[in-house]
């Protein structure tokens, strides 16, 4: 949200308030100082192990008591996470319009992936703007009978982050221990629904290649919940050139990317950045609300079986055509000028209720 953060901000129009929920602390402030957005207000609703229930709850309460001292013409929220459903339910309990960000995506079940199909969906039902980041996205919405005045497709604002990043350069520290000529493969994993024997077998697949070719690095950046990072850590424990982190900062998670041969990924927002950077990636889910990019080709679905992970990225690995083809293919997720268009919608919004 960063980059409508900031273009909001330019607009004399609005007055615009960052709320923060507070689940990932240094995770927030790392991102909030790269873009220079400061948060009007953080929840901080963070604790240790904490639940679906408790963010749930938490970012609820909390939204619906900054509302309540001080009202909003409109609530802007982004994606699918339990935040984006707790903080949409506290402004349609106000009657406070909320537009939604990355509206529209669809994987069709709900429980792939989980619970961001559900989010997704119930902010959706009740959200009074719909920002959809491809057409796709928009013709779901309307399939489902939201009306054709309500949504607009407007790229994602993912896109204009990145793209906003990369023009910053510099070299983040975490690629200095990788040799520069050899070739690094990254990897992130953490969905629940791939929690246990799932997740094993993507790792034991990213083993078996780094036996198979041994001047090959893997960067695996750790998620925070210990139910992901200990079976990533156990499976690949003795793996000389396997290299664990910490959740990376963002700008170092850009250049980690841009500077990776290709990408093993379940995140649904790496799909979009991978065919914004021209990088392959290996989806690690056996469905995407993004089929966008498996129809150009920037993604492969490739679930969590480990022969099918080890073949695809064999060949991604051993065919240099194939991996180059990658960059001819066209990135549909956005330009980079989403933000903008949605600055220039809502104010367009605000003129027809004058």
């Amino acid at each position: 949200m960063a980059p409508l953060v900031l273009a909001l901000k330019r607009e004399p129009l609005f007055e615009t308030r960052v709320l923060a929920s507070g689940q990932h602390t240094d995770m927030l402030f790392q991102a909030l100082n790269h873009f220079g957005v400061e948060a009007d207000v953080n929840l901080d609703i963070m604790k240790e192990s904490q639940t679906l229930d408790h963010i749930t709850s938490a970012v609820l309460e909390g939204v619906g008591r900054f509302l309540d001292g001080n009202p909003q013409d409109l609530l802007l929220v982004h994606g699918d996470t339990t935040t984006t459903l707790a903080s949409a339910l506290a402004g349609f309990y106000r009657k406070t319009p909320v537009g939604h960000v990355e509206a529209g995506l669809r994987s069709h079940d709900l429980t792939r992936p989980f619970p961001e199909e559900a989010n997704r969906l119930l902010t959706d039902r009740i959200a009074e703007l719909y920002f959809a980041p491809t057409p796709l996205s928009a013709e779901n919405l309307r399939a489902e009978g939201v009306g054709e005045s309500r949504v607009f497709v407007t790229g994602n604002t993912v896109i204009d982050a990145l793209l906003w990043t990369l023009d910053q350069g510099g070299e983040p520290g975490i690629l200095e221990g990788i040799p520069p000529n050899e070739p690094l493969v990254l990897m992130t994993a953490h969905r629940r629904e791939s929690w246990g024997d799932p997740l094993k077998e993507i790792c034991f697949a990213a083993r078996s290649l780094l036996e198979k070719h041994p001047e090959l690095w893997l960067l695996v950046p750790l998620h925070k919940n210990p139910a992901a990072r200990n079976t990533i850590t156990e499976a690949l424990r003795g793996c000389p050139n396997a290299v664990f982190t910490e959740p990376l900062s963002y700008p170092e998670f850009v250049k980690a990317m841009n500077r990776s041969l290709f990408i093993m990924s379940d995140s649904g927002g790496v799909q979009e950045e991978a065919s914004a950077l021209k990088k392959p990636v290996l989806i690690l889910r056996d469905l995407s609300e993004r089929p966008e990019a498996v129809e150009v080709g920037t993604g492969v679905l490739v679930g969590t079986d480990r022969s099918r992970i080890q073949r695809e990225a064999l060949r991604l690995l051993e065919d240099v055509p194939y991996r180059r083809s990658f960059a001819d293919r066209s990135a549909p997720f956005g330009d980079g000028n989403a933000s903008a268009r949605i600055v220039d919608i809502v104010k367009k919004y605000f003129a027809a209720r004058r």
